[in-house]
């Protein structure tokens, strides 16, 4: 069986305070937050999902949280570097827009691109770039018109302890394409217009700690149940140790840590996050799987008030 990804469907990560990684996603980034929701294995912790308007899969970025945690540290084993897409000729908007909420940027160079690195409050290295391929995002946020708008993911950089079984990994299981080497990185291609681009760093170097401000996985596109078993039985064939289907209300998951040790999730596009709110409000009300509805009051009360606010 020969299986190929459109690309990320989706990337999690763990974070602090949630009212600023609301006002950095939403505030500074202009995502829109098209679920808040809650942590299936840890009910008293929000699960947000930001992404474009329309939340489609390759720009969805979700978070975990936790006031008080301990830091995390990024490093082999981990997504590195989330990777943002922006529309051609927005780059100097981006650079004004991070400078007038403080936010340290470096401008960096890879595979003849430049992007701009920075972090979020919480220490989870972010870059920005700009991509012909991929729609426009309509979301307009404050002073994020649809023209500058992030449009999904550009991809990812993989940090790895054994760089080459991650790259066992992104071919023979996942099914990208190798593209090009530069210095310390091989550039990988899936056939999706966002979230196609991954670049694995060659060297490995110290391993990644699990906490705030690192990325707990990656998820990779499957395009419906169908698909999705497919995957499950293509991944086990290929010797990784894949999960059972869990329900995750907005799509089906399986997961399974390839062998240089970052965690991979194989995600559904169906049914998406406009199924149990409509497409206008989606993002507005906290949202329960029906196993935890009747815990919503106490639910509530626990978890810290949140709200979407224009910084601009």
């Amino acid at each position: 069986m020969e299986k190929h990804t459109a690309g990320i469907h989706h990337i999690t990560a763990i974070v602090g305070h949630p009212q600023e990684n609301v006002d950095f996603y939403a505030g500074v980034l202009g995502l829109r937050l098209v679920k808040k929701t809650i942590n299936f294995d840890d009910p008293g912790t929000y699960h947000l999902y930001f992404g474009t308007e329309g939340g489609k899969p390759g720009s969805i970025i979700t978070f975990f949280p936790w006031p008080n945690a301990y830091r995390g540290r990024i490093g082999d084993g981990q997504v590195g570097i989330t990777s943002y897409a922006i529309p051609v000729g927005s780059l100097d908007f981006w650079k004004k827009r991070l400078e007038k909420f403080d936010v340290e940027y470096e401008v960096i160079e890879r595979f003849g691109e430049t992007s701009l690195q920075f972090d979020d409050p919480h220490g989870l290295h972010l870059e920005i770039v700009e991509r012909e391929e991929g729609e426009l995002n309509p979301w307009e946020f404050g002073d994020v018109k649809k023209e500058v708008a992030i449009k999904g993911f550009g991809g990812a950089v993989l940090f790895s302890s054994r760089p080459e079984e991650t790259t066992k990994a992104l071919v023979d299981v996942m099914g990208l394409e190798v593209v090009g080497t530069e210095g310390d990185y091989t550039r990988f291609k899936a056939s999706g217009d966002i979230g196609n681009i991954i670049d694995l760093k060659m060297t490995p170097g110290e391993r990644g700690t699990m906490g705030v401000g690192t990325v707990h996985h990656i998820a990779w596109r499957a395009k419906d149940n169908e698909d999705h078993l497919e995957w499950q039985q293509h991944a086990h064939n290929l010797g990784m140790h894949v999960t059972n289907v869990k329900d995750r209300n907005y799509f089906n998951a399986i997961y399974f840590r390839e062998h240089g040790e970052i965690l991979f999730e194989i995600a559904t596009d169906p049914p998406g996050f406009a199924h149990d709110e409509s497409h206008d409000t989606m993002g507005q009300q906290l949202m329960l799987p029906s196993q935890y509805e009747h815990l919503r009051d106490q639910l509530e009360m626990a978890l810290i008030p949140i709200e979407v606010r224009r910084l601009d």
